[in-house]
């Protein structure tokens, strides 16, 4: 059985195991859908769940709580309120049918109308926002990088990669993550916010609705998106100023996947084999401490050029020959590995041989992230992605933690931070539905002071940088600044080393006019 999360496939058996990507990111869950759906809203007792599986009873939200906070960020301390509270998401009439949880930071202090407020989502579908959360909201817990452990401390501590000193901040999770609940039947919900579509819609809204519930609508306006929250942004941003009138200054797009093409044609097409080539060759360099700009360039240009033209050779001997030399010392895989591969290196297959020696695994989302191998002789990876695993219970906790206790918003509920039920019944779509490359065009084209950054760790196989190195070439806005790509050592999470994510803020300040 496949799904996929994040870009990536998952094969699911007793565990889940990471494999090749079929679609733009989805994961997977065994709890069952009465449990997943959640609680019956504060005020409506109206709004019972209806349909072919009724839901149940469950306790009300509670209204929207408040906590004053200080963080101590580039020597300064920042006075803030965090906010925990629900915006209800409503039919064509009227009626309650979904609940979508966010978390505020907003700074203390007199009302500056010029403070941007940034909007984050996160990805999956069916991951909570708890990510970007830790990655620059006020507080951090670390999570992500080789030697981390799922029983490490998940006490928050100050977070000096934060974005709290120049913009609000305002973490939004999608209806089946974090706490965020549909109030309708299974299939209802499927269909009104398991999609392409229907996703941006009720989330574009949510968004709206925190601007005028908190009266910022003249606020600036920013998006942040990672992984599939990257494939989001792009279709928000437009949504938001074609449909809800409300303009976007600009947009930030981490690690995202912006179309599926790459995973498609695999027989004949060089894309795929492309895509992910430059992360593989960045973390075989980064192991021989060797990796520089000037590297990478020399490897994107190696494969936007001889190894392209090879590939198209198929099985010609010389270009087998070419591609067995270059492929393997750009990489560090074993020359008769790569001679059987025909240059063509899958993903899954690299992040085990490449270790195979130390009876290892390399992580799909920072391939220099590895963990034992608990089934070394098996045929195919038997175990989950040594990231995806070692995440889950430090961020758990610690969101969870800050929600109930230090925020005081109380709720009897599991918190979903990757739901895999809600990847196992994404509807994955079809034709524009698996780009979101044509929005991100006519967004920047709308609006001529829009700008955008698009960023991405070199190690990362999950959403690799170099799909979006070939299209942000290709944008025309992109030839005046208004597009731009900046990468960092690091993965699918780069913010998780120190460097890296202070390289981040400064390149986000500069978009914001901060700096």
């Amino acid at each position: 059985m496949r799904v996929v999360w994040k870009g990536v496939t998952v094969a699911v058996a007793s565990v889940l195991m990471m494999s090749a990507a079929a679609a733009p990111a989805w994961a997977r869950d065994d709890k069952p859908a009465a449990e997943a759906k959640g609680d019956k809203a504060a005020g409506d007792k109206g709004d019972k769940p209806s349909g072919d599986k009724a839901l149940g009873d469950f306790a009300p939200f509670p209204g929207d709580k408040s906590v004053k906070q200080t963080t101590t960020l580039g020597g300064k301390t920042l006075s803030y309120t965090a906010t925990v509270g629900s915006l209800p998401v409503r039919d064509e009439k009227g009626k309650k049918i979904a609940e979508v949880v966010f978390t505020a930071y907003t700074l203390d202090g007199p009302r500056n109308p010029n403070r941007p407020v940034t909007f984050a989502f996160n990805g999956g579908p069916g991951a909570a926002s708890v990510y970007l959360n830790f990655a620059i909201g006020p507080k951090r817990v670390q999570f992500g990088a080789e030697g981390d452990s799922p029983s490490d401390s998940s006490a928050l501590r100050d977070n000096p990669a934060s974005w709290m000193d120049f913009t609000d901040l305002v973490f939004i999770d999608a209806v089946g993550t974090g706490f965020s609940r549909s109030l309708v039947s299974e299939e209802e919900t499927k269909k009104r916010f398991y999609a392409v579509k229907p996703d941006i819609n009720y989330l574009s809204r949510a968004v709206f609705d925190w601007l005028v519930k908190n009266e910022r609508m003249a606020s600036p306006k920013y998006i942040v998106g990672e992984s599939y929250g990257g494939f989001r942004g792009p279709r928000l941003a437009h949504t938001l100023q074609t449909d809800l009138g409300v303009g976007v200054n600009g947009v930030v797009l981490v690690s995202p996947l912006l179309t599926s093409a790459s995973r498609q044609g695999q027989e004949i097409s060089p894309l795929p084999w492309m895509w992910g080539l430059p992360s593989m060759a960045a973390a075989n360099l980064e192991r021989q401490g060797k990796l520089t700009p000037q590297a990478i360039k020399d490897v994107e240009d190696y494969v936007r050029g001889e190894y392209v033209v090879d590939l198209l050779k198929g099985s010609d001997p010389a270009a087998l020959d070419r591609l067995t030399t270059k492929v393997s010392a750009i990489t560090g895989l074993d020359p008769k590995f790569v001679r059987r591969a025909g240059g063509r290196i899958e993903t899954q297959a690299f992040l085990r041989e490449v270790f195979r020696e130390t009876g290892r695994l390399g992580s799909r989302y920072d391939s220099n992230v590895t963990s034992l191998d608990p089934f070394p002789f098996a045929p195919e990876q038997e175990t989950n992605d040594p990231i995806l695993d070692s995440i889950i219970a430090p961020t758990t906790s610690a969101i969870v933690d800050f929600t109930t206790r230090v925020v005081g918003w109380k709720v009897e509920a599991r918190y979903e931070a990757l739901s895999n039920s809600v990847n196992q019944a994404w509807d994955r779509g079809k034709g524009a539905d698996t780009e979101s490359v044509t929005d991100l065009r006519q967004a920047v084209s709308v609006d001529p002071k829009m700008k955008v950054l698009i960023v991405h760790g070199y190690n990362d196989l999950s959403c690799p940088f170099f799909g979006s190195r070939l299209i942000v070439d290709q944008i025309p806005a992109a030839a005046s600044g208004r597009v731009k790509l900046a990468l960092y050592p690091g993965g699918h999470m780069f913010y998780s080393r120190a460097d890296s994510g202070a390289a981040f803020r400064q390149d986000v300040m500069a978009l914001y006019g901060a700096k």
